[in-house]
């Protein structure tokens, strides 16, 4: 691909996903669609996509924007449904649709087949992740789709390791898969947590925002090459590493948070619209080399098909079968904890923990291995509590939350990609088997996902009402929590400290600097009662909201008159204006809080 081909390719996705944007279409939708159908004109040229590129320089920094937003606390709280869907869902799919491939495909061996179903097996949250915004989906669920589309390429990425090396005429023992596994598990997560470590801490020292957001930059890619390098999993590195970012960033320097969403924002723009471009491109390729390889169109196509609805039932049967097992085994367990102690309780009166019921193997085998009431039973206990706990503090979803969450199977960069990184020729010089198929069927499934779930994805969601009404009252409430936490501390804070003030500063300064805060104490008492009596107020604060506005309008207009005339420098007008700017940010920051 030359740089003018890519560089039309980027300018045009662009410009399509503003059309969608500004007609609430999902813009992935539409330009698959549009570049499905501008692949078969003519004068289009064949767009060649290296997957090294897709791989290195497109996946890294789109995981690490998710990550960046997602919370650490929400993503801890649903760790066992994010890693059921991460992990074991990509696992099944594989199995199920590598098993269906090699049994209607003849020359698909099964290694082939694993890989077939490695490539297609995880899901893309980007197009989920917008419908479900815009239609204000539970931030539990957002949470949880977003949390599996960050893990679950790396179960791919580490399944497709595996089957190569199976192609490849290895011979490979379960205790060698699980140190694949192993490795590019520990690698991968360790990696990213001391790369993460390590640029919290440059941050907290270099108070620069254009470097802080130039390493922030380069801080994925690095961390992604890094752990491939050492046999890790690139995508874990990334995910980790944004999390302890993302986490981290609130106690930064406020001029890099604001700075970096928007540049994030756009790169997610950039990058999405491209590879859903790339993908569209690829069919008018793909179609064409089935027919060069001998297989016939139709019978490629009911191949292909069979695979999808495999794919795309395969996500609701696992969700619901799961969710069903973890409501009975929560059951049992509450209502064994509700019939006796654990005898392993160090806290429980030794009485009691005789009286108790059959303990499970782990509390027994902790009984046996420890003193009793030692320092090392109490830390055996928690332990044993944290693990039991694992990622189950929220109560189950919602049966109509759980069809959304098994409705929300479409693929994307990651199937694309992969699945173009496939060789045609075995280092021995055989030609790799089911290629051609291998290739279109991944198209197909991640089109056909697009398509079909992308497209109904909306409906089902307002047909099933999956909404959180409750979350803006929730939120209003916390506002004015704490609101009024902020205005009775810093209160507090000024009378402990004016006497020190007084000594230090003089007290002209000190009076004009405590009238200047009591002004702004008295807007947040202002915004307290305006919370009380929202309904009456709201209309006279969307007149006073645009009252500001209009002035601020006014004083830009008189900024660059005064500017266009030469009375003032252009430097000066910047730093005027980057002032404005910052009056009417914090303008809409408070509107978009008073709703």
């Amino acid at each position: 691909m030359n740089h003018l081909l890519l560089f039309t390719l980027l300018m045009m996705s662009v410009l399509i996903t503003a059309f969608a944007r500004r007609r609430g279409w999902s813009s992935p939708l539409v330009i698959v669609i549009l570049t499905s159908a501008i692949s078969f004109l003519p004068f289009v040229p064949h767009f060649d996509i290296d997957s090294e590129l897709i791989l290195t320089l497109v996946l890294p920094p789109l995981l690490y924007s998710s990550a960046l937003n997602v919370s650490v606390i929400s993503f801890r709280k649903n760790l066992r449904d994010i890693s059921m869907l991460g992990v074991v869902l990509v696992v099944v799919t594989a199995a199920v649709a590598g098993f269906i491939a090699y049994m209607v495909i003849p020359d698909m061996t099964w290694a082939a087949a694993l890989l077939l179903g490695a490539i297609i097996a995880p899901p893309d949250a980007v197009s989920a992740a917008s419908v479900g915004r815009k239609l204000n989906l539970p931030r539990r669920l957002m949470t949880v789709l977003l949390g599996e589309s960050l893990i679950n390429d790396a179960t791919s990425l580490t399944l497709m390791k595996v089957a190569l090396t199976l192609v490849g005429g290895a011979a490979l023992t379960f205790a060698d898969d699980l140190g694949i596994f192993g490795l590019a598990v520990g690698v991968g997560i360790g990696l990213g947590v001391v790369m993460g470590v390590v640029y919290n801490w440059l941050r907290r020292r270099l108070n620069d925002p254009v470097i802080e957001s130039l390493l922030g930059l380069l801080l994925p890619f690095f961390a992604y090459t890094g752990a491939e390098h050492f046999g890790g999993s690139g995508v874990l590195a990334v995910v980790a590493a944004g999390l302890l970012v993302g986490y981290a960033s609130p106690t930064f320097n406020y001029r890099t948070r604001l700075q970096d969403e928007p540049l994030w924002n756009a790169i997610d723009v950039l990058l999405e619209g491209m590879v859903f471009a790339l993908i569209g491109l690829q069919l008018h390729s793909v179609s064409t080399s089935l027919v060069d390889g001998g297989r016939g169109i139709l019978w490629s196509l009911s191949v292909a098909a069979l695979v999808l609805v495999a794919v795309i039932l395969v996500r609701p049967a696992f969700v619901f079968t799961t969710y069903g097992l973890q409501l009975l085994v929560m059951r049992l367990s509450r209502g064994r904890r509700g019939r006796s102690p654990d005898p392993a309780d160090a806290s429980t009166p030794p009485g009691r923990r005789a009286a108790s019921g059959d303990p499970s193997l782990l509390t027994r085998s902790i009984m046996v291995l420890t003193p009793e009431n030692s320092s090392t039973r109490r830390f055996a206990v928690r332990a044993k509590e944290t693990v039991r706990a694992f990622g189950s503090s929220q109560d189950p979803l919602k049966w109509n939350e759980l069809l959304v969450l098994s409705w929300t199977g479409m693929r994307g960069v990651v199937t694309l990609a992969a699945s173009l990184s496939i060789p045609v020729m075995l280092s021995d010089g055989s030609r790799f088997p089911g290629h051609d198929m291998l290739v279109f069927i991944a198209f197909v499934v991640t089109v056909g996902t697009l398509l079909l779930q992308g497209l109904t994805l909306p409906t089902l969601i307002r047909v099933l009402n999956v909404e959180d009404k409750e979350q803006p009252k929730r939120d209003r409430a916390a506002r004015q929590r704490l609101l009024r936490t902020s205005l009775a501390e810093a209160t507090d804070f000024v009378k402990r400290r004016e006497g020190n003030w007084r000594k230090k500063f003089g007290d002209e300064a000190v009076d004009r600097a405590i009238t200047n805060i009591e002004s702004r104490l008295s807007r947040i008492e202002h915004q307290l009662d305006a919370a009380e009596h929202q309904e009456v107020t709201a209309l006279a604060s969307r007149h006073i909201t645009e009252l500001r506005r209009q002035v601020l309008r006014t004083r830009r207009e008189i900024l660059l008159r005064e500017r266009n005339a030469g009375h003032i420098d252009e430097e000066l007008m910047r730093e005027v204006m980057a002032g404005l700017d910052a009056e009417e940010l914090a303008l809409d920051e408070s509107v978009v809080g008073a709703r």
